[in-house]
């Protein structure tokens, strides 16, 4: 029986997923990276670029930001989780990494339409990207410890369920209220920005960084509050100890085929559903001519349909296991890719659309709806699965083992994304790479038993 504190802590824990979710909805995806492409397109035609250049530039430049942030929570995660697991203290660092979060949402302000520094706001976006990745990573290793085994899955779920509606409420506050037209200066709802915001330099879309730093600063509260981590290990901080204790379990894995082929599928398959969150809304900008608004209403149906799927795709895990969940995601994001490969404003595979045709977008809000239905569903079973990876005196290892190692290759798809739209020139070519990821993704769960290492 769940008590009173336990709820508590669970409920603390779920609004992580709350708090967090709008660097990934408001910035990552829908409206700040189509209004960073908008504004760096201008700004290399007005250098003399022709358009299409213009705007593979600015692809390529989103994709490096994201590629270093990337490389960055790389090296340092698998020795700060080791730190972590030596000492037994998490808190500390999701409040070092919040501060980072913090401060680089709210530099995002800076980005006006006149002289923009590029360079500086990519940096601002990568502090924060890196601060929102590790307090992920060390709040996820808390899982183990909220519920009984058969569990898990349930709590991991409603958690990813519950973070999609967030980011659906902060994205309809900013779409609706702030973030304006860049042609009429209207918000979706018709409304001028509140607060006086000018949306002739843009405010009311700038606004999205500031407004996601308060925003997780609120709902962070209830986290602090109610989420209590067991008492330290008492054992001081030996980095030499700790990484010890990292190589023993690395090199355990050669006599575990199932967990290491799920840890190597899962780090694939994940780094190509960040790749197409990362480069949705820049997409849309700039293959369909799509404004901060038309992203913004895309991106409320396809994190509602998220919300939806998550929840659903709980219930199919239950009663079917995570393996099925996983693989049907998977496959339902690689049609996806191929689709929006094949897809322009003027042609869908080679096949004329008449002028104004809405049928791209028709087409693009139906892959928003399987993107984030099946990206959400796929993370939250991925968790289950690790879950039939662990064994009782090992959990808390084992799951923070999952978390950095989803980290190890987040450079690996922006980097391939913004090598192939530096080579074609084309945004459409570009994403080709996640086709390749997702089927060595799925290539490498015919390894993976789907009860896990009891399978073996």
């Amino acid at each position: 029986m769940t008590t009173g504190g336990q709820r508590r802590r669970i409920w603390g824990w779920w609004l992580f997923d709350w708090a967090s979710q709008p660097y990934a909805t408001l910035l990552l995806t829908f409206i700040f990276s189509t209004y960073f492409s908008e504004i760096a397109r201008i700004h290399y035609v007005s250098q003399g670029l022709d358009v299409m250049q213009a705007k593979a530039n600015a692809q390529s430049l989103w994709g490096l930001g994201l590629t270093i942030s990337g490389v960055i929570v790389a090296v340092l995660a698998p020795v700060l989780g080791a730190i972590a697991d030596n000492t037994g203290r998490r808190l500390i660092w999701i409040w070092l990494f919040s501060a980072l979060y913090v401060i680089g949402a709210a530099g995002l302000w800076w980005l006006a339409p006149q002289s923009p520094d590029l360079i500086l706001t990519i940096t601002m976006f990568g502090i924060g990207l890196i601060g929102m990745e590790f307090a992920t990573i060390f709040t996820n290793a808390m899982l183990p410890s909220l519920g009984p085994e058969q569990e898990i899955g349930r709590i991991s779920g409603n958690g990813f369920a519950l973070g999609y509606v967030g980011g659906a409420v902060a994205l309809l506050i900013m779409v609706g209220f702030f973030a304006e037209s860049g042609t009429s200066g209207k918000t979706l709802l018709g409304f001028d920005p509140l607060f006086g915001l000018n949306p002739e330099t843009r405010e009311g879309t700038r606004f999205v960084g500031p407004f996601t730093a308060i925003w997780y600063v609120v709902f962070m509260i209830p986290f602090f509050l109610w989420v209590r981590e067991p008492a330290a290990t008492g054992k001081r901080l030996r980095i030499g100890a700790a990484m010890t204790n990292l190589v023993r379990l690395i090199a355990s894995l050669r006599h575990r085929t199932s967990l290491a082929a799920w840890l190597a599928s899962s780090m694939l398959l994940r780094d190509a559903l960040n790749g197409m969150y990362a480069f949705g809304g820049i997409y849309g900008a700039g293959v369909l001519g799509w404004t901060v608004v038309d992203v913004g209403r895309f991106g409320l149906v396809s994190v509602v349909a998220a919300a939806v799927v998550s929840w659903l795709g709980g219930h199919a895990d239950r009663r079917w296991g995570p393996k099925p969940v996983i693989i049907a995601c998977a496959l339902a994001l690689l049609v996806v890719c191929v689709i929006l490969i094949g897809m322009g404003r003027e042609s869908i595979f080679g096949i004329a659309v008449a002028q104004g045709s809405r049928l791209p977008d028709q087409i693009f809000y139906v892959c928003g709806c399987i993107i984030g239905g099946a990206g959400g569903a796929m993370q939250a079973a991925g968790r289950t699965m690790m879950a039939r990876h662990t064994v009782p005196d090992r959990a808390t290892e084992a799951f923070g083992l999952y978390a950095l190692s989803g980290k190890a290759t987040t450079f690996l798809a922006p980097m391939l994304i913004t090598l192939a739209t530096t080579l074609s020139g084309s945004q459409r070519v570009g994403i080709s790479p996640l086709i390749v990821i997702f089927l060595f993704g799925l290539w490498l769960l015919l390894w993976v038993q789907p009860k896990g290492d009891e399978g073996q």
